[in-house]
Parts: structure tokens; sequence; C-alpha cells
């Protein structure tokens, strides 16, 4: 079964870039190292020729899979979010109960997780903690370092 994957509009467009940037520039790079390394002599000891081979694999698997993401995202109306509750998309403010430091991230689908710009994975175990959750609510997460309590001081889009 497949997994729906929510994005926002600006995730879904770098998505859609990146596919057409690996099926049309990509593709053409890959195929000019093949014919390089092809005239480069006999094949069956062609180290280059093998490389190059071996990369076109992986640049259509790669293709495959976004196609695959691709198929299965679904776009957010961020203009109709749930602020009641942490739901994917969800701009949260957190406190840290223990030394009261508070942080704000928005958790996005995987592909658009950038903790330099406070957007985390919906699948990372603090976003996890704090899916259904609400303003107040205070919950406990088992994070790499340990047990750390937060509690919600803010939700929005």
């Amino acid at each position: 079964m497949t997994e729906v994957t929510y994005y926002t509009q600006d995730g879904l467009e770098k998505l859609k870039e990146e596919v057409h940037y690996l099926k049309t520039t990509g593709r053409q790079l890959i195929s000019k190292a093949i014919a390089e390394a092809r005239d480069k002599g006999d094949l069956s000891e062609n180290a280059e020729y093998d490389a190059a081979k071996e990369a076109q694999g992986l640049h259509e698997a790669k293709i495959s899979k976004l196609q695959n993401t691709l198929s299965t995202a679904r776009l957010i109306d961020e203009s109709k979010l749930d602020t009641s509750k942490v739901l994917a998309l969800s701009i949260v403010k957190i406190k840290n109960v223990k030394n009261g430091a508070t942080m704000s991230y928005q958790l996005v689908a995987e592909s658009e997780a950038d903790l330099k710009t406070g957007k985390i994975s919906v699948k990372s175990p603090i976003a996890q903690g704090l899916l259904g959750k609400s303003v107040g609510d205070t919950t406990e997460i088992l994070v790499p370092a340990g047990k750390m309590e937060f509690e919600i001081l803010e939700i929005s889009r």
C-alpha cells in the first residue's frame, strides 16, 4: 500500500521541478557520460562505462521513486487548516518544560524538512509526539537524547 504525503504548494512545485530536471537534463548528462565511456574502447574492460551504466540505473530508480511520491502527493490548502490541534503543516510553538526554552516548528513532508528553516518531518519523533495535541497540552517525547517534556504554547498555519 502506498503512503499519501501532504505538501505545501512550494514543496509540491519543488518536487515537480526535480522530476522534470532529472528526466530532461539529468538523463542527457548520463547519456553523454555513457557515450564518452563507450568511445574509449572495449566495453568488457571499461570501468568508466560500467560506472556510467550504474549511475544511469540509480538515476532511473530515483526518477521512479520521485514519480511514485508525486503520484501519492496531496496538496493541503493551508488556509483551511484546523488550528485547534497539531496536524501536518501546522506551525507549533512549544516549550521545553525542563529548561523553559521555546521553539517553533512547522510539520512538513519528509522531503520538505529543513531544520534551519524550522521545518521538521511529520515522521520525526518530536512531530509524532505533537500530532493531535492541543494548546496547553503537555507531551513526553522520546528523542535520541532521552525523554523530553514539551508544552504546546501555540498552533498556527
